[in-house]
C-alpha cells in the first residue's frame, strides 16, 4: 500500500480532518453564546470521524456514561445498536471505516424526570456541514432518533418517528450516496416502541444489516 505524501490530496484530507476537530473539541459555543440556558457542566465533544469511513451512526447527543468516557455509545444502547446492525465491537469501533456524528456534540444534561435533554441547538448549525465534507467517503448514514432524522431529511422535521422509521423502504431507496437508513433510539426507554413495531426487527434490520455488512466488507 501506497504511503500518503505531504502533498496527495489523501494527507491533505486527513490533514484537514485533524485541524478541524481540533477546533471542535475546543469549542464552547454552548457556554459563551447559548441559544438557550448554558451547558450546565464542561463541554465535552463526543464524534468519532475519518476521512475513510464509509458508515456514519448520526445518534443524538451523548448520554451520561458517554460524557463520562468519550466513547460514542459505549452504554446499553450501544450493545442494541451493535445487534440492530450486526456487527462486533471491533467493527463498530474502527475508525477507517465507521464514523460517529451525533446532533449534539456534548451530553446536554438531564430533564426533571431524569432523562436526557434534546441536543444542544448550537452544535449542528456550527459544525456538520463543515464535518461531513470532510468525509467524503460515507456511503450509509443511519439516522438514530428524531433529531438525526430531521436534519438529514427536511420533509420529515415534525413528523412523528415511528412515521418516518415505517417509511424506511422508501427513505432508503430514494436516497444516493449516502443512502439514509432511519431508525428509532436504541434505548431501553423505547423497549415498548419495539414491542409494537416487530416489523422492525422482521423488515427492516435485515436489510440494514446487509447493507452495512457490504459495505465493511466491500
Amino acid at each position: 500500500m501506497a504511503v500518503p505524501t505531504t502533498t496527495s490530496p489523501e494527507f491533505r484530507s486527513e490533514a484537514h480532518l485533524t485541524e478541524l476537530v481540533t477546533r471542535v473539541r475546543a469549542c464552547r459555543l454552548c457556554i459563551e453564546a447559548p441559544l438557550r440556558a448554558p451547558l450546565p457542566h464542561e463541554p465535552r465533544p463526543v464524534l468519532r470521524v475519518s476521512a475513510t469511513a464509509r458508515i456514519l451512526i448520526a445518534g443524538q447527543a451523548p448520554g451520561t456514561r458517554v460524557h463520562a468516557c468519550g466513547v460514542p455509545f459505549q452504554d446499553p444502547s450501544g450493545a442494541r445498536l451493535r445487534d440492530w446492525l450486526g456487527v462486533t465491537v471491533d467493527e463498530f469501533y474502527d475508525g477507517a471505516r465507521v464514523a460517529f456524528l451525533p446532533m449534539g456534540l456534548c451530553f446536554p444534561g438531564l430533564d426533571a424526570k431524569g432523562g436526557d435533554l434534546p441536543p444542544r441547538k448550537e452544535c449542528a448549525p456550527a459544525w456538520r456541514s463543515e464535518l461531513m465534507a470532510a468525509m467524503p467517503g460515507i456511503k450509509l448514514i443511519v439516522l438514530v432518533g428524531n433529531h438525526a432524522i430531521g436534519w438529514h431529511i427536511p420533509d420529515r422535521r415534525g413528523q412523528p418517528l415511528s412515521a418516518s422509521v415505517a417509511a424506511w423502504r422508501e427513505i432508503f431507496a430514494a436516497t444516493r450516496v449516502p443512502r439514509l437508513f432511519p431508525l428509532p433510539h436504541p434505548s431501553w426507554r423505547n423497549s415498548g416502541w419495539l414491542k409494537r413495531n416487530p416489523w422492525l426487527e422482521a423488515d427492516a434490520l435485515p436489510e440494514l444489516r446487509r447493507e452495512v455488512r457490504r459495505l465493511l466488507d466491500g
